[in-house]
């Protein structure tokens, strides 16, 4: 995913300011997309100059609504079907797993409970945002609550890990 997609995305829903689509990207992609509001701004300058969005109103101090275009709208429909999602295999943390015998057991052990811990307190705050993906019904609400769900399992998935390798370790 490209944080361009993510915004296309967002504003398929409706024209939206900069400040906004920055509340809108906070509870609901910043799970899966994280982004600053400076990256957000700069991306809506290069969608718009792509001819991707236009500014459809001005307001005071400067503030732009933004609307997908006819074009914007083509390529994030092309994006989401028929580009192959990349699937990182990245994961610092189980390479350090691999290495865990450079220290020893107590340590080892430690490390593993300290990630279910990070996994519980991320998975407590997605579990935070349940009520307000659940409260609507239009199609962020719809999709988001599918994609929460996949957080939400792959969360308790990796705690479940955590503390199995903990105990793995004798």
């Amino acid at each position: 995913m490209s944080l361009r997609h993510a915004v296309l995305g967002l504003l398929s829903e409706g024209p939206a300011s900069g400040y906004d689509l920055m509340k809108l990207f906070d509870v609901s992609l910043a799970n899966v997309w994280p982004a600053t509001q400076s990256q957000l701004y700069s991306e809506l300058g290069k969608l718009a100059e792509a001819g991707l969005v236009s500014v459809t109103a001005e307001g005071p101090r400067g503030r732009k609504e933004y609307s997908i275009t006819d074009e914007g709208l083509a390529e994030l429909r092309h994006w989401v079907t028929e580009v192959e999602p990349t699937r990182v295999m990245r994961s610092d943390m189980l390479l350090r797993v691999f290495f865990l015998h450079q220290v020893d057991r107590l340590k080892a052990r430690d490390y593993l409970r300290r990630q279910g811990e990070l996994v519980a307190q991320h998975v407590e705050r997605m579990e935070g945002m349940r009520e307000y993906v659940e409260s609507g019904a239009d199609n962020l609400s719809v999709y988001g609550r599918i994609a929460l769900e996949y957080g939400l399992r792959l969360g308790k998935a990796q705690r479940e890990w955590a503390e199995w390798a903990e105990e793995q370790i004798r």
